[in-house]
């Protein structure tokens, strides 16, 4: 898949761009707070339907201004355009359309531009709890499989009605109850099956990014932990109801699910430097990147939002020859330093574009 063409109006801190983009590098240059990450955001937003950073679609407006637009023009793999609209207007429900024609459902449109985004906030599957780590799976998986996605929108709703239920003073009906935990049994059991499916092929991809980037200096693992492990996952559920109708939420199901990062034999988030943490993490994405083109048969972007921030001389060269050589498609990159942005160009010698940022103003540099 690749972005031919983009416009933003009224985006976060950016009031108008139109850009021609480059099929394989588009570098984004300039100071922190001027607007590079957002221009990847606006990316971003034609993939998901809904912001990198904040889910509230009113807060992506510019300011006081009553809407925003963000527009993409595609070409996919096999050579059909493909053009996608989201629009925002105050006090309105968001529009998105395909080639002219609405989504009813925004979840319809999930997977049709695939996409891979490496940033700072990133840092949160180290440091956060274990639901950046499921976010990551939920992400990973729904671009490839609407089944997953189905089964994880069902499986929601029955954990908020029963969380809801045990949360009521008076004695809930436990015959509603049960159909509820069924519910989120027959999903929960869907969903624990692709996780695990997911991790037990991604892994070794994942490691075999880790070892390109560290140039093979340490060893890295993922382990997928959930309440499936134990059996009847229904049981599993339904044994926890004494305690959970004290606490008032549930505390047993795949909503609880996590993934154990290690560095050698040791969680990554007690044993590893700042430098080990962001290779962990790039290698992480570029990994689901691989993982992603495999299974959709479709090319994703790949937008790296402040990558080489942290990491040593020999690792950013790795990541420079990995990202320009043949692996991947079309390339967001942001960087404050022009430096990094030159050895990229370098490496790729190919087809590039390359933008100045500066308070929200977006401009080519064709002196390049």
């Amino acid at each position: 898949m690749i972005l031919n063409r983009l416009t933003v109006v009224n985006f976060k801190n950016i009031v108008q761009a139109d850009l021609e983009l480059s099929p394989k590098m588009n570098c984004l240059v300039g100071r922190n707070g001027m607007g590079k990450t957002n221009l990847l955001d606006a990316v971003y937003y034609l993939s998901f339907c809904r912001s990198a950073s904040n889910p509230i679609d009113s807060q992506v407006m510019f300011h006081d201004s009553d809407y925003c637009v963000v527009q993409g023009h595609y070409v996919a793999d096999d050579g059909e355009p493909c053009d996608v609209f989201c629009g925002v207007k105050r006090g309105q429900r968001k529009q998105v359309k395909r080639n002219g024609k609405a989504y009813a459902r925004y979840s319809e449109h999930l997977g049709l531009i695939p996409l891979v985004m490496v940033s700072p906030s990133d840092a949160a599957l180290i440091a956060g709890g274990s639901e950046e780590r499921r976010r990551f799976l939920d992400v990973a998986i729904s671009q490839y499989d609407r089944e997953y996605l189905w089964s994880l929108n069902r499986y929601e709703k029955a954990l908020e009605q029963r969380n809801t239920m045990l949360k009521q003073e008076e004695e809930p009906d436990w015959e509603v109850m049960g159909l509820w935990e069924e519910m989120m049994a027959e999903e929960g059991c869907v969903i624990y099956e692709k996780r695990k499916a997911f991790v037990t092929q991604f892994t070794p991809i994942f490691q075999e990014y880790y070892s390109l980037i560290s140039e093979g200096k340490e060893g890295v693992s993922l382990t997928y932990q959930s309440h499936g492990d134990r059996g009847d996952l229904l049981k599993v559920i339904r044994d926890g109801r004494a305690k959970e109708r004290i606490l008032g939420y549930s505390l047993h199901g795949t909503h609880k699910d996590d993934l154990d990062m290690k560095l050698g034999d040791y969680p990554i988030k007690r044993e590893g430097s700042q430098g080990q943490n962001k290779t962990y993490l790039v290698a992480l994405k570029l990994a689901q990147f691989e993982f992603l083109k495999r299974a959709s048969h479709t090319t994703p972007l790949l937008l790296l939002d402040d990558i080489f921030d942290r990491l040593d001389a020999s690792r950013v060269e790795q990541i420079v020859r990995l990202v320009s050589g043949d692996r991947f498609g079309q390339i967001f990159v942001t960087d404050v330093n022009r430096g990094n942005m030159d050895k990229m160009l370098a490496a790729v010698g190919g087809d590039y574009k390359l933008f100045n940022v500066e308070k929200g103003e977006i401009t080519e540099n064709k002196s390049v």
